[in-house]
């Protein structure tokens, strides 16, 4: 089987390779692909560091055809990279491709951005005397991208920051390295010159480690676990590096009674359980009202009831399998913990069997949960969802507050006055009213507050506050 390999300096370089196994079917290899060493690690920080000069001052038109030939080659191969997406981390076909959809719009965005650099000239307080305030590159930066987004994270971190005029290190997770080699391939193929892309694959105690240490790192963005959140933030601080953190949340979704009942289910169940609940931005808290709450929940199990789990390949499979053997005993352990502190299990729970060996299990729906649970405080990560029963609006604001992140809210009413105040007060980067928690355009800002985020918002013309620094000129004629 041939080793997809690590491209550093412009090579694609390793022979010691470890297999990419699909969730859907454990018999299943998706492809060999190399691990990096620390060694290579320095290495491609070190083509990094040399390319930056030429690609920094590198004209607008080649970034733009560049991130233009991308984004052209992603959409139209989006069938294909999808059915690669689906294997590798068990996300449902449909969902795949809608994913791949996405990386190709992102790419064509920045496409764009790169003919859209701007700055200011503004008078001086000291007459005749001009200031200029321009946008630089940061430098080389480091990415480390977490599993369950594959290629849209990939995209919206790689493309501002070649977009803007930095060179880059990137690192994806483990278990999906499949998708990154295959974006940082049509980069490659597309023209960036040597060591403006180096694609380190492996371990993150060693290649993310390397990283970590690394003095010529400009910026690290890195979206994953709190905990390795944390240790990207301290070994940023003490290099004085610029650190970029997305670590998750615990999004509530509340529901009131004079919400729409069929809108109200059909959000909570794409925020919940869509994507296996394998989302940073999966509603995994349902606070709902005491008049509603009986008539909610009893549609919601009628709802899981509906949706098939199965090989995320196969025709009419709403929900695919947990990514992996350890997020499985993750998640089982969590259900038996909500049984264990008094939640009631109204529906799922269940490790289940089917065509293919694999990592199944069934929607998980908690009733009679409070909000001081390990449940409804701690990040999951599957579909595992808690309903909590509250009196009213103002209870179900407080205790959507009530947690330590602050990513994702949602609620669903037919009160203006509830919807604006929501959006208002909700302590979330990102509210949705009547929709989803999970689900963004790639062109606005996506980022938490709180334990969620640290650092400037991604995606977008926002994406500019990380990935450059801020020059300001003076000029005496």
């Amino acid at each position: 089987m041939t080793i997809y390999q690590n491209l550093i300096a412009g090579e694609w370089v390793g022979t010691d390779a470890s297999e990419n196994i699909s969730p859907s079917d454990t018999k299943d290899v998706v492809g060999l692909y190399a691990r990096g060493s620390a060694e290579d690690t320095k290495t491609a920080i070190a083509a990094a560091k040399a390319a930056f000069p030429a690609w920094s001052r590198s004209g607008i038109l080649e970034r733009h055809a560049i991130l233009k030939k991308t984004a052209d080659e992603i959409l139209a191969r989006k069938e294909e990279l999808g059915k690669l997406l689906a294997r590798e981390e068990g996300k449902i076909l449909p969902e795949a491709i809608g994913e791949v959809t996405r990386a190709a719009q992102i790419f064509d965005f920045f496409a764009g951005e790169a003919l859209r650099l701007t700055g200011e000239i503004v008078p001086s307080a000291r007459p005749g005397i001009t200031v200029e305030i321009t946008r630089e590159p940061l430098g080389v930066i480091g990415i480390i991208t977490p599993w369950n987004f594959p290629i849209a994270i990939p995209a919206w971190k790689i493309a501002p920051a070649l977009c803007y005029g930095n060179t880059v290190v990137f690192k994806p997770a483990e278990l999906v390295p499949g998708c990154a080699w295959a974006i940082v391939d049509i980069l490659h193929r597309a023209g960036l010159p040597k060591g403006v892309l180096n694609l380190v694959m492996g371990s993150g105690s060693v290649v993310g480690q390397a990283m970590l240490d690394s003095r010529d790192l400009g910026g690290i963005t890195f979206t994953g676990s709190t905990g390795t959140g944390k240790r990207v933030a301290l070994a940023s601080i003490e290099h004085n590096r610029k650190f970029q953190l997305e670590m998750g949340g615990k999004n509530p979704m509340v529901v009131l009674d004079d919400a729409d009942l069929n809108v109200a289910v059909e959000a909570a169940a794409n925020s919940g359980f869509f994507s296996t609940g394998q989302r940073c931005t999966a509603s995994s808290r349902l606070i709902v009202t005491e008049g509603i709450h009986d008539k909610f929940v009893a549609a919601m199990t009628d709802k899981l009831k509906s949706l098939t789990v199965d090989n995320a390949l196969k025709a009419g499979t709403h929900i695919g399998p947990v990514v992996d053997e350890r997020q499985l005993k993750q998640d089982t352990d969590y259900i038996e913990i909500g049984k264990s502190e008094g939640a009631k299990l109204a529906f799922g729970g269940e490790v289940v069997s089917r065509d293919t060996p694999g990592f199944y299990l069934q929607p998980t729906l908690f009733t009679e949960a409070t909000n001081q649970m390990r449940i409804s405080q701690e990040e999951i990560f599957g579909p595992v969802v808690s309903v909590i029963r509250v009196k009213d609006y103002d209870e179900a604001l407080s205790v959507a507050n009530d947690t330590p992140f602050g990513l994702s809210a949602g609620i669903a009413t037919t009160s203006l006055k509830h919807a604006t105040h929501f959006k208002r007060n909700s302590e979330a980067g990102m509210v949705m009213v009547n929709l989803p928690t999970a689900g963004v355009d790639f062109h606005v800002p996506f980022g938490g507050r709180k334990a969620s985020s640290f650092g400037s918002r991604e995606q977008g013309k926002y994406a500019a506050e990380f990935f450059t620094v801020v020059k300001t000129a003076y000029t005496l004629p």
